[in-house]
C-alpha cells in the first residue's frame, strides 16, 4: 500500500520524546525527521484516503473529519507537553520525506520567526455567552374579553400575542446588551494580560451542540509559566461580572498565533 507523509507540525530540536503507543491520524503513531536544525513531525498515511482527489471528498464526511482533527490534536497536544510546535493545518500532506524536507525549506525564514514568537508559549480560549432569556414571556394581562364575544376577544388575544412578543424581543435585546458589554470588559481585561489576542467568529448557535447566545469567541498567548495566574484572572472578572456564562479551554499549541499559512499551504506543493 502506498503511503504519503501526514505533517503534524514544525518545531526546533528538543530534549524527550513522544508518549509510546501515541497514535496519530489514521492510527499511524507519529515520528520525527530533522532537517537544517528544524524538526518536522509526520506520520504515514495511506494515499488511498489521502491523496489529492481522495482527500477531497473525505474532507466532505463529517464523521471522518472529526475523527482525523481529534488524532491530529491528540498528536499537538503531546507535543505541546514537551516543547513549543508550531502546529500546521488539518491535513497537510507529502508525497515522501523529501516532500517534508522540501516544505522546511521553502517555509524555513517564516517557521524560523514564528517559532521563536511562540517559544515558550500556550493559547488559552474564552467564550462568554449571554444568559438564557426566557423563550415564552408570562402574560400578566389575565384573561381579556368574556364567552360569547368572540370579536373582542380574538382582538384582544392578538394584542396581547404583539405585547408578549415585544416584551420577549425586549427581554432577549437587553440580556444581549448586557452580555456584550460584560464580555468587552472582560476582554479588555485579558488582553492586558496577554502578549497576543486573536477575536474570531461567533459560534453559530444553529450548529448542533452549539449553546445559544455566544458574544466573545478569543485566543490569548502568554507565557506558559502564567498560565496560572491568567486562569484565576478568568475566573475572577467572570464571577463579578452579570449577565454572561465564561467558558475557559486550554492550554493549547498558539493555533491561533501560527501566521504561517503559506508554507502550510505549500504542503501539497511539497508532494
Amino acid at each position: 500500500m502506498t503511503e504519503l507523509r501526514y505533517v503534524y507540525a514544525v518545531t526546533r530540536p528538543f530534549d524527550g520524546t513522544l508518549p509510546e503507543g501515541l497514535a496519530g491520524v489514521a492510527g499511524a503513531p507519529p515520528r520525527l525527521l530533522a532537517h537544517d536544525g528544524l524538526l518536522a513531525v509526520l506520520g504515514d498515511v495511506p494515499a488511498d484516503d489521502f491523496s489529492e482527489e481522495p482527500l477531497r471528498a473525505r474532507l466532505e464526511d463529517l464523521d471522518w473529519l472529526t475523527s482525523t482533527a481529534r488524532a491530529h490534536e491528540a498528536v499537538i497536544g503531546a507535543l505541546t507537553a514537551v516543547t513549543s510546535p508550531l502546529p500546521l493545518r488539518l491535513a497537510t500532506v507529502c508525497h515522501d520525506d523529501g516532500g517534508v524536507r522540501r516544505l522546511l525549506d521553502s517555509g524555513r525564514e517564516r517557521f524560523t520567526r514564528c517559532l521563536e514568537r511562540l517559544d515558550g508559549r500556550v493559547e488559552w480560549g474564552v467564550k462568554v455567552y449571554a444568559r438564557e432569556a426566557p423563550e415564552t414571556p408570562r402574560d400578566d394581562t389575565g384573561s381579556v374579553g368574556s364567552a360569547g364575544s368572540a370579536g373582542p376577544k380574538e382582538a384582544a388575544s392578538g394584542r396581547d400575542y404583539l405585547r408578549q412578543r415585544l416584551r420577549q424581543r425586549n427581554a432577549r435585546s437587553s440580556i444581549l446588551s448586557e452580555a456584550d458589554t460584560g464580555s468587552r470588559r472582560l476582554h479588555e481585561e485579558l488582553s492586558r494580560c496577554a502578549e497576543d489576542v486573536r477575536v474570531h467568529r461567533l459560534q453559530d448557535a444553529r450548529l448542533p451542540g452549539v449553546p445559544r447566545g455566544n458574544v466573545l469567541n478569543a485566543a490569548y498567548l502568554l507565557p506558559r509559566e502564567q498560565s496560572e495566574a491568567f486562569v484565576e484572572e478568568v475566573r475572577r472578572i467572570g464571577a463579578r461580572s452579570s449577565g454572561i456564562r465564561v467558558e475557559l479551554t486550554g492550554p493549547w499549541a498558539p493555533y491561533s498565533f501560527a501566521d504561517v499559512s503559506d508554507p502550510a499551504r505549500e504542503g501539497s506543493e511539497g508532494r
